[in-house]
Parts: C-alpha cells; sequence; structure tokens
C-alpha cells in the first residue's frame, strides 16, 4: 500500500480588468512563477486598456519572494539624447507638449522591465517561453476585445486632441467616431508586434530590425528619439525605499517615481492614529497627512542624480515625527498643483508564495496620441513630467528621467501577512494606497469594503484644473459635515467614480492562503485558487 501527500498552495491575481486576471491566474494554474504570471497579464492589459498602457509605457516592479528583501525595477524611460531645453525653445515653446510627436520624449521601458523581471525570476525557478506568455494577448489583439466603458469614456474624451493623428484614428476610431461600449475592436498591428516579440525576444524593441523600424518611423514623425536611444536604454534594478508602521514595513518606488509621498503618509498617518477616532478623524489624519507629504515630494522628487542632500532623511524618525506634529485638528490650507494620469496596477502571488506588485503607464489617457505605424503600439507621454525651466529641479535633460507618479507598494507585517497592493490615478495614487491600507489594517474592515468603500481625491486629476477635495457621495453622506467644520472643502462627485482610481490588492497569509480584491470602479477581479500537488 502507498499513500499520497497532498500539499496546497494558495495562488491569487488582482487586475483591473477581469480577463487579465483570468490569463493571470491560468499561469499560475499551470505552476508558472509570479513573474510569468504577470507578464501574460501585463501584455494582455495592453490590449484590454490600451488607453491606459501600452508596450511603449513605463513599468515598475516590486518582487518579494519569501525570506527574502523585496527587489524593485524601475522601467520608466529617460529622455532622448537631443530632448534638451533648446531643442524646445527654439519650436517657440515654453512647455513640453502633451499629445503628438513633440510629446514623445522619453523611452519606453515596458518592455526592458519585463526582461529584468525575467531574469530575477530566472535565478530561482523555470520560466515559461513568450510563446505561452503573449499567446492569449496575440488572440485578444487579433480576434477582438469588448469596449469597456471606460474605454469607451476615453476614446470621447481625446476625440479632439488626437484629430490630428492619423495612425491613432485608424487604430483606435477605425469607423471614424469614438469607440462605443460593448463594440469589438481588434488591434491585428499589435497582434504583429507580440508574435515578433516571440519569434525575435523582447529585447528586439530596443535593438536590430525592429527597433530600427521604430526609430525611423517615430523620427518621421518629429520626435526626438533616435535608434541610439533605444539601443542604449536599460531597466534598471534599484533599492525600494521603506518604513516601519506599528503593522509592519512598507515597501515602495524609490525617485524619480512619488513612492517617497505614499511611504510618508502612511508613516505620518501611524504617529498619529488613536483607535478610539471616529471614521471622519481617521479620513482627517491620511488627508492632512497628503499634503504634507505632497509638499516634501513637490519639493525632492526628481532624478536619482538631482537628488537633494536631505534625501537619505526623508523617511527616518525625526523627519517623520516633525510632518506629524504639523496636523491638528483643523485642514491645511491648499491647493498645491496635482498631476493626472492613467495607469494599470496588477499584483499576483504564486505557488511557491512570491509575490509582485506591478505597475505600467502610458500617463495620460492614450498616452502622447502617437501610435508607430504598422506596430499598433501607443507611445507614452510622460514627457510632460520635464520642466522647460532651466533651473528647476525636474528640468528636461538627454538621458534623465522625469518626476513619476508611478509606485506599487508592498507590505509585510508583523503577523506574517504580506501585502501586493496599488491602483491608477495618477495624483490618487498615494492617497488611494493609504485608504486601502488604513481601512484593511487600523480599521480591520474586509479587503473588499477597503477597496470599494467611498474614497477622496485631494487635488487635480485627468486633465481636470480644480484642485480641491473630491469625495464620492456616500462618503460625503457620511462624513461631510465633519469635515467641512473642520475646514475642508469639499467637491462631491458620483459614488464610485473611476477618477478615484482602480485599487486592487492581493494579500498572503501565512498560513500560505491568499485573497486578492479588485475595484469595483474598475472592470477587474481578484481571483484566489488553492493549487493541489501530489507528493
Amino acid at each position: 500500500m502507498w499513500y499520497s501527500l497532498m500539499t496546497q498552495h494558495a495562488i491569487a491575481f488582482s487586475a483591473p480588468h477581469a480577463q487579465a486576471a483570468e490569463i493571470g491566474l491560468d499561469v499560475l494554474r499551470e505552476g508558472g512563477s509570479a513573474v510569468d504570471a504577470m507578464i501574460a497579464a501585463a501584455a494582455a492589459i495592453t490590449v484590454l486598456y490600451p488607453h491606459m498602457n501600452s508596450l511603449a509605457g513605463d513599468g515598475f516592479w516590486l518582487i518579494h519572494k519569501p525570506g527574502e528583501a523585496p527587489r524593485a525595477i524601475d522601467a520608466c524611460g529617460c529622455a532622448a539624447e537631443l530632448a534638451c531645453i533648446d531643442w524646445y525653445v527654439d519650436k517657440g515653446l515654453q512647455q513640453i507638449p502633451s499629445r503628438g510627436a513633440l510629446a514623445t520624449v522619453t523611452m519606453g521601458g515596458t518592455l526592458a522591465g519585463w526582461q529584468k523581471a525575467r531574469a530575477i525570476a530566472a535565478e530561482s525557478s523555470a520560466q515559461f517561453s513568450l510563446s505561452r506568455l503573449l499567446a492569449p494577448a496575440i488572440a485578444l489583439a487579433s480576434q477582438g476585445i469588448k469596449v469597456t466603458h471606460s474605454l469607451a469614456a476615453a476614446s470621447r474624451k481625446v476625440q479632439v486632441e488626437l484629430a490630428e493623428q492619423a495612425e491613432y484614428q485608424r487604430v483606435f476610431m477605425p469607423n471614424g467616431r469614438p469607440l462605443i461600449e460593448g463594440e469589438m475592436l481588434t488591434n491585428h498591428d499589435l497582434a504583429t508586434t507580440l508574435t515578433w516579440l516571440v519569434n525575435h525576444g523582447l529585447e528586439s524593441a530596443y535593438s536590430g530590425e525592429f527597433a530600427e523600424y521604430i526609430a525611423t518611423q517615430i523620427e518621421q514623425l518629429g520626435s526626438p528619439l533616435r535608434l541610439s536611444d533605444l539601443q542604449n536604454y536599460r531597466a534598471q534594478e534599484v533599492k525600494p525605499l521603506s518604513v516601519q508602521t506599528r503593522f509592519g514595513q512598507c515597501f515602495n518606488l524609490p525617485a524619480p517615481t512619488q513612492g517617497v509621498a505614499s511611504l510618508l503618509i502612511l508613516a505620518i498617518y501611524d504617529r498619529l492614529f488613536k483607535p478610539e477616532w471616529d471614521e471622519a478623524a481617521r479620513a482627517h489624519g491620511l488627508i492632512e497627512a497628503t499634503k504634507l507629504a505632497f509638499i516634501v515630494r513637490d519639493r525632492e522628487v526628481a532624478d536619482p542624480r538631482r537628488l537633494s542632500e536631505r534625501w537619505d532623511d526623508l523617511l527616518n524618525d525625526e523627519h517623520i515625527d516633525q510632518l506629524a506634529a504639523v496636523i491638528n485638528e483643523r485642514a491645511l490650507p491648499w491647493p498645491q498643483i496635482a498631476e493626472p494620469g492613467d495607469t494599470v496596477w496588477m499584483g499576483c502571488v504564486d505557488n511557491t508564495g512570491t509575490m509582485v506588485s506591478f505597475i505600467q503607464s502610458i500617463y495620460w489617457e492614450f498616452g502622447s496620441g502617437v501610435v508607430i505605424p504598422g506596430t499598433g503600439l501607443v507611445w507614452n507621454n510622460r514627457g510632460v513630467g520635464f520642466s522647460l525651466e532651466r533651473n528647476h529641479r525636474n528640468a528636461l535633460a538627454p538621458g534623465y528621467k522625469p518626476f513619476h507618479t508611478l509606485n506599487p507598494a508592498f507590505a509585510l507585517l508583523n503577523d506574517g501577512r504580506r501585502i501586493s497592493y496599488g491602483t491608477m490615478g495618477g495624483e490618487g495614487q498615494p492617497q488611494t494606497q493609504a485608504a486601502l491600507l488604513s481601512r484593511y489594517l487600523y480599521d480591520a474592515r474586509s479587503l473588499d469594503e477597503a477597496i470599494s468603500r467611498g474614497r477622496w481625491l485631494l487635488g487635480r486629476t485627468w486633465g481636470d484644473n480644480n484642485h480641491d477635495l473630491k469625495m464620492e457621495q456616500d462618503l460625503v453622506d457620511l462624513l461631510g459635515n465633519n469635515l467641512r467644520a473642520r475646514d475642508h472643502a469639499i467637491k462631491a462627485v458620483p459614488a464610485r467614480s473611476e477618477i478615484m482610481g482602480h485599487a486592487g490588492a492581493v494579500v498572503s497569509f501565512g498560513d500560505g492562503s491568499a485573497i486578492a480584491a479588485s475595484d469595483p470602479r474598475s472592470d477587474g477581479a481578484g481571483i484566489a485558487s488553492v493549487m493541489t500537488e501530489r507528493a
């Protein structure tokens, strides 16, 4: 007689589009690594959510293998070698345009980030082939996707701005009008590009025949980018930032991202928090912590080569205590300038317990609006994060990186839980991360409720020029009078409004179980499953 030993491993995936979550989970079910699953889902979501991300956008990774320190990847693009201030000033410009070829200032680092992540994963696990990972995305691009409400709304929004972008019009307005929710959209050129990557490798986007084609096309359109910029680009492994809270250690990305602001909000709030606070007091504490964190961020965050001598002290106890001491019962006068953005965040855990927190973006809806002819690739407009003022901390310079809103997050808790979490939403990313984590940990709400409950957004988003405190109506009904009495100027927006971002999270517990959740403001899903193996 023989006996079989059953072992169980929880796997989970969260994504702002349910099909992407399923595609990622399928890879995990087959025994693929968290990195494998994330690349499959990341490729798919460039097809499913083309208004929010692209293979010609940027990406950031946090990867955590149990028992090891989290590892971070910076795959954001740097400015072209020709992209200097005079290049724009000579064209009579006082700022970098947000759309068109002159907005295509920076490289797209997404694919190089996938390469770097695969290299890290290969240190400890076998890899699935690119053919397996990109096959679902290829099928979606060639067979068509169903247009979501989010995609249709973005299509309407940019109709006038991108009216002169011929390739955008051909690919994303095939019927000569904005997309309509529920109709089918194909992108055969993107399917061809993905197939090329399967056959020639991810590196072919930066060197060789395909890179030469991209460089020629984008130069002809009027971009400062050249083949040498593609050939010289590398994604980088960087050391993540971290802070300690009463619940455990929180991690995020370093400059040029706003990860330092996300961590400051959590750390300041942790200093202030009192269990007897009601919900209004908790919201007030988070909002005021956000204001102080944003002031620090706007003063300090830039290309890593431009950081001040204060940078290494921004997350130390003394600085956090100083910031926390500023907060009282009254709201700090506002506004400060804020940043818009369109992004996708996804997270997962594989059957070895390895977790990924991942984000990729083209910045604004459809980025620059420039689609490289014949490729289906939408180029990012992240270069608008640069200034043409010569003495500005984020002044445009060849090879430098602009200020980045992107910042995937991760937490290692004292009780053994690990959390991969994040959101899209530009300026809203640090705020939504703080709301999600504080509700889950400090308020002991379920993960679903922590994400779905009404939220707020301090500042401008998605091209909106108002810097007020936007709050979803259901939360206004609960907290509005109390917060107004504290001098908060609140603007009510509809409940579950997309401007509040598409949040998600995956929690892995110390016993190997896992849960996942996704935002009802998106088209997403958080899916968890148990893998059973016989030994």
